[in-house]
């Protein structure tokens, strides 16, 4: 058979255009869950009212009531039902005596029927109603060894009379066809003729199920006021099943114990283990473990690495043994660390076993960097289909005890595809977001970045997640955004960037859509094919970001281990709480073959990133169907060719490149440039100050880069690679007139901050203090401008006076930050020269074993630099409120003499 739910729900509407659900009857919707069912008719309201499904070796066809099975109308379906569930070409079929109906209608088309319920060892086809769980364990058996199940039922009436919020777990249906991720609801379907379309129909985002989650989280809670966190770093869960929920969340909104029912069993996910393991947890276990149980008793069973639990049941009188998964266990203890069970743990909660289960992922993502951990990480291989994903980083907190929030708390009644649902619903019709909605449309996108993450290629219920996703947009568009026209981040438009953006990358077919979905795509530039040298070696940094001025296909004619990257702008603004621009703009592919497709939904430069330690040289690469960007190599571009030519090309980002150094700039602002040999000149020049006062070779084992944004991560500019500048600080960076009068600070300020060492840093306090020391060395030896006019904040008389209020403050760590902390430096400096610098640097570049904590560090500064200069310095440092130890100053004092010339004396 096909193994594919296109290709099922193919053969079982063959030759079907339309399905008349007309008579003397109403059915009920059905509920899909988990990774195998999928739908075959929808009612005009988008719900399921026949589904189909897989059971290990066996397959199930479910009507939403019974006389659907005995309509002439829909027998063209029942054949291909019949068809696509024998498990051979000679089993036969047998017929429930209450389905007289249909042994007729089959009997009289040919087929041969037997009538009554002999669930054997023959494997077959077995037609029945949904009222009788008599034969459930022998049904599901049946199913498990490749029989097939046709089935017919509806529940809104037993729901009359046993209660809506009972239907999943107790009606009869449910206890056969829920193994298989379908129940039958105590919800009214629609009687119709309904359209059967040639592509599967989509799964209804939510299908009210009836629980009460409520009655379901009092007893989870019951006794439980907190939960301690300590020594614990949880993960966030992803809660998006139908019947999954959060049970605890912290103040961040982000769940870190979540739970499920599935099929006929129950689950309880914990995001970090020690959360079920630690004492003073005990409460909640022992309420987790009681509603696993479901009133069933029986025996728990507990994973070897959770010695904790195991203790803690022994003491509360609960059967219990140290165990992997066995048959006769109710409750299954476990981490999430391996999928070795997965298949085994799947089969025991279908089958109503309850597994409570804890991990976090976020350690995980650091040894797969290059991997999806909500795909990829083994427990979520188990917990997917559970409804419930753990997210591959971790929740900040600052409380190690986290208050629990109690049944009717807004939070927990978040479900990420309720809440698709919700918003889908209100954007479309233009009507607004109210709380709690309205307070978790940042969630949402978060949310939704991860989901499109787990692999939905053979689920429908996955995949049709997509497709609303999909629809949202193609009914919304792209918005448009600018540092003009700004929009919230809790917007439902800011989801709609954050959709775009995760779509285009995990969805393809949403990539053909972009260009009707916002006027600013259908711009087109001018492409070209380019055949290139890049520098393919690499001796040690962990990347280096090769330029290529020209994006769609990459040929090499020697594929080497390699990413293609779109994009610089690599300041991810997800935590912003306003978007002048997209939030993400840089998007990688690991090159694995010699022709590799890229592109990106925002465009970009283009960048091929080397590996580590790699050493190929020079490597020719062709780039097609792409546009050439403005681009000036220091030494190597003519100024002629850029003038007449090069600064004309039509991309809207531009690079100047020397040496150590790369600057990325609006093109827009680079055709300003009439000469840009002069400015690097001069940038050349800087960097060769950066690397001669920072006692490194002249050459940097890959450029340094400056990218210039409407919009950064943090400040006016940070330092990393590369470099981030808001836009509003480009005459600083390219402007010879400002840089040769204003001088150079905040650009080489964050370059300075790329040359700090941990040996010698203090943080937090000489964070902002000592990267100032490039500053200064730069403005005063490269561009002849003195400290007081680089910066007003060291102009003679301020500096004096921050001394003086710092003393009578009683000079406290506390209050040595940015230009307090400096001043100590720059005393130094003035009295030593630059030299001194010079021989420190370098001497720490020699040294072993430096300590890790700031006084220690800040003992070893004094005496190396002491050493430097042979000056007792320990007295100019105690003024300054450094924690000098005895022994150090004794040391000093003892080897050299005392500095006559202390200006803090």
């Amino acid at each position: 058979f096909p193994n594919h739910p296109q290709d099922f729900y193919a053969s079982l509407v063959k030759d079907i255009q339309s399905l008349d659900v007309t008579g003397d009857f109403r059915p009920c919707q059905l509920l899909l869950t988990g990774d195998r069912a999928f739908p075959v008719l929808l009612d005009s309201k988008d719900e399921v009212l026949i589904a189909a499904s897989q059971y290990r070796d066996g397959r199930m066809v479910v009507f939403a009531h019974e006389a659907m099975l005995t309509l002439p109308q829909l027998l063209p379906l029942i054949k291909n039902a019949l068809e696509w569930m024998k498990p051979s070409s000679t089993a036969q079929v047998w017929v429930e005596e209450s389905l007289s109906g249909l042994s007729e209608m089959l009997l009289s088309n040919g087929f041969q029927v037997n009538t009554g319920a002999p669930v054997g060892d023959a494997l077959g086809i077995y037609c029945l109603e949904a009222y009788s769980d008599e034969q459930a364990e022998d049904l599901i058996w049946f199913v498990r060894r490749g029989g097939g199940l046709l089935i017919g039922g509806q529940a809104w009436n037993w729901s009359s009379k046993h209660g809506k919020e009972n239907v999943l777990m107790e009606f009869p249906g449910n206890q056969v066809t829920s193994v298989a991720g379908v129940y039958f609801t105590g919800n009214m379907g629609e009687n119709g003729i309904f359209p059967v379309p040639p592509e599967m129909p989509r799964v209804p985002l939510i299908t009210e199920s009836g629980l009460d989650i409520q009655r379901d989280l009092n007893s989870l809670l019951n006794g439980v006021t907190q939960f301690d966190m300590y020594d614990k770093i949880p993960s966030p869960l992803l809660i998006h099943g139908n019947l999954a929920f959060p049970v605890a969340v912290s103040d961040s909104d982000e769940t870190f114990i979540g739970a499920a029912y599935y099929g006929r069993g129950r689950v309880v996910v914990a995001s970090h283990e020690g959360l079920l393991n630690t004492d003073s947890m005990q409460t909640f276990l022992l309420n987790a473990i009681r509603w696993l149980m479901a009133g069933k008793g029986g025996k728990v069973g507990v994973g070897s690495d959770f010695y904790g639990v195991h203790s803690m049941l022994l003491q509360a009188m609960i059967p219990c043994e140290l165990t992997s998964l066995q048959e006769g266990l109710s409750v299954y203890c476990c981490s999430a660390y391996s999928d070795d069970e997965m298949e085994k743990i799947h089969e025991f909660v279908s089958e109503g076993g309850g597994l409570l289960i804890g991990a976090q992922a976020w350690s995980w993502t650091y040894s797969h960097p290059n991997s999806s951990a909500i795909a990829q990480f083994p427990g979520n291989k188990i917990l997917n289909k559970f409804g419930i994903g753990i997210v591959g980083k971790a929740i900040d907190y600052s409380n190690e005890i986290f208050p629990a929030k109690q049944p009717g708390d807004e939070s927990l009644n978040y479900n990420f595809r309720k809440m698709l649902s919700h918003f889908k619903e209100q954007v479309e019709n233009d009507q607004p977001l109210h709380p709690p909605y309205s307070l978790w449309c940042k969630k949402l996108a978060q949310d939704s970045a991860a989901f499109l993450q787990i692999p939905a290629a053979k689920s429908s219920v996955f995949s049709s997640v997509h497709k609303h996703m999909v629809e949202l947009v193609q009914h919304c568009g792209i918005p448009d955004i600018d540092a003009n026209n700004p929009i919230d981040s809790n917007s439902d438009k800011a989801v709609l960037f954050y959709l775009s953006w995760d779509l285009y990358n995990a969805v393809p077919e949403f990539q053909s859509l972009v260009p009707s979905l916002n006027q600013h795509f259908t711009k087109h530039f001018p492409v070209e094919t380019q055949t290139m040298w890049i520098n393919a070696t690499n001796n040690g940094e962990k990347f280096v970001w090769n330029p290529d001025p020209c994006v769609y296909w990459v040929f090499w004619r020697n594929p080497l281990d390699a990413q293609v990257q779109i994009g610089c702008h690599s300041d991810d603004l997800s935590n912003a709480d306003q978007l002048q621009r997209p939030p993400v703009m840089v998007r990688r592919f690991q090159v694995k073959n010699a022709r590799v497709e890229v592109s990106s939904l925002w465009g970009g430069l283009l960048y091929i990133i080397v590996p580590e330690n790699s050493s190929l040289g020079s490597i020719s690469i062709t780039i097609e169907d792409a546009t050439a960007a403005p681009y000036f190599r220091h030494g190597e571009t003519s100024v002629y060719a850029w003038q007449n030519d090069i600064r004309h090309y039509a991309s809207p980002w531009a690079e100047l490149e020397t040496e150590n150094i790369i600057l990325t700039v609006p093109s827009d602002d680079a055709r300003k440039i009439d000469d840009p040999e002069n400015l690097l000149t001069t940038w050349a020049q800087m960097m060769n100050a950066i690397t001669e006062l920072a006692a490194i070779p002249p050459v940097f084992p890959r450029p340094e880069r400056i990218v210039t944004d409407v919009q950064i991560a943090a400040g006016w500019m940070h330092s990393g690679y590369p470099v981030m500048s808001n836009i509003g600080a480009m005459q600083s960076i390219v402007d010879m007139n400002t840089i040769q009068t204003e001088g150079c600070w905040g650009p080489i300020h964050e370059l300075g901050h790329n040359q700090q060492q941990s040996g010698w840093e203090f943080p937090p306090h000489t964070t902002e203090a000592t990267c100032n020391l490039w500053s200064v060395y730069v403005n005063e030896t490269v561009l002849n401008i003195p400290r007081d006019k680089a910066h007003s904040d060291l102009q003679p008389d301020l500096r004096k006076q921050r001394i003086e209020d710092y003393l009578q403050k009683g000079a406290q760590l506390k209050d040595f930050e940015v230009f307090t902390a400096l001043e100590p430096y720059l005393q130094l400096q003035e009295a030593f020269g630059w030299d001194a610098y010079k021989r420190i640097f370098a001497e720490y570049q020699r040294m072993t074993n430096i300590p890790s904590d700031n006084k220690s560090k800040m003992n070893l500064w004094a005496e190396t630099f002491s050493q430097t200069v042979h000056k007792n310095l320990a007295p100019f440092f105690k003024v300054w409120g450094w924690p000098i130890e005895d022994e150090v100053s004794w040391k000093l004092a003892n080897a050299f003499s005392p500095w006559e010339e202390d200006p803090m004396k």
